[in-house]
């Protein structure tokens, strides 16, 4: 198997986030083993080490727990430690929602947000500030394996996406649960833990967290300038409009698992060399459609990265 060796003084640094949410109406099974997974393809295959790899789960031994706060300062840290030439990656598996758009021109349309184990959403705003604080020359990866993930990266270029044509077939009868918690059940379970009257769900999370809220909820105006780069890539699970799959052992090779990050382990399996982030989700989208399941994944990013090798993009990597 082709390992990337990395360029002396360059860095590999990951955060995967796996929630089951185990106990709650919102459990699900595969999210932990994808992040498991996950972290022995960036070892084994892209030449990550171990000790620049952190894991957040809601294993009950775990600690610190994947809340919002948790999950954003471990990201800023990432980032804050990055420097030209950097690869930095992203996982993230459990419930994705869709909120009501907050930006007066975006009309009646919803934006993308993902469900921490403690329900402190980081939407897409999030995620754009992030990629905007970039060092020039690093790249960000995130894998988003959640309901209505696409566009995750508020303003990304779609690559692959809703307007990409595919041929549609029936999908296969299973067992799979969506990993998608609906706005209504979110209101329902955050107005139970703040107690005030509202219809809003951002004024239940920024009545809950204070400052760890997202922007998106505290009403705060992004000044920060955005670069003449652009370094986020995202590979989401589906479409913004569609739900992904949470599956049993038998679609899992044994184990519960994402439907997505499943398919992302087949084809990288298959294919041993270097592999485009475009290429790695055409495939991935092919092998669901051809298994039957009803989801496309989606590329978004700049014309340059959809071309760039997947997790390889540091300047002047080689594989051996």
């Amino acid at each position: 198997m082709a390992v990337a060796t990395k360029v002396s003084g360059t860095k590999r640094l990951a955060t995967l986030v796996g929630c089951n949410y185990l106990g709650s109406q919102y459990e699900l099974h595969g999210c932990i083993n994808d992040v498991k997974d996950m972290t022995e393809t960036l070892v084994s295959r892209f030449g990550f080490d171990r000790s620049d790899i952190t894991v957040l789960t809601d294993e009950p031994e775990s600690d610190p727990k994947p809340t919002g706060a948790v999950i954003k300062k471990v990201l800023g840290d990432m980032i804050a430690k990055a420097k030209s030439g950097d690869v930095l990656f992203f996982h993230y598996s459990g419930h994705g929602t869709l909120i009501p758009a907050t930006k007066p021109h975006h009309g009646h349309r919803k934006d993308e947000a993902i469900v921490p184990c403690d329900f402190n959403l980081i939407t897409d705003v999030d995620f754009r500030q992030m990629v905007d604080q970039l060092p020039s020359g690093t790249g960000l990866t995130i894998i988003s394996d959640s309901c209505h993930s696409g566009g995750l990266i508020d303003n990304e270029k779609e690559q692959i996406g809703p307007s990409t044509v595919t041929r549609s077939i029936d999908a296969m009868t299973r067992e799979t649960k969506s990993r998608y918690i609906a706005p209504e059940a979110l209101l329902h379970h955050l107005g139970s833990l703040s107690g005030i009257d509202s219809h809003h769900i951002g004024e239940h999370i920024a009545h809950l967290f204070g400052d760890d809220a997202s922007d998106k909820f505290l009403q705060k105006i992004y000044h920060a300038q955005k670069p003449s780069f652009d370094n986020g890539i995202l590979l989401s699970g589906c479409q913004t409009n569609e739900t992904s799959a949470d599956v049993g052992p038998e679609d899992g090779d044994g184990k519960p698992c994402g439907a997505f990050t499943h398919s992302l382990q087949k084809v990288l399996a298959k294919h041993a060399g270097v592999i485009s982030n475009k290429d790695l989700v055409a495939k991935a989208r092919q092998l669901l459609r051809t298994q039957g399941f009803d989801q496309h994944p989606c590329l978004y990013c700049s014309d340059a990265n959809a071309q760039a090798p997947f997790l390889l993009i540091a300047l002047g990597e080689a594989l051996v």
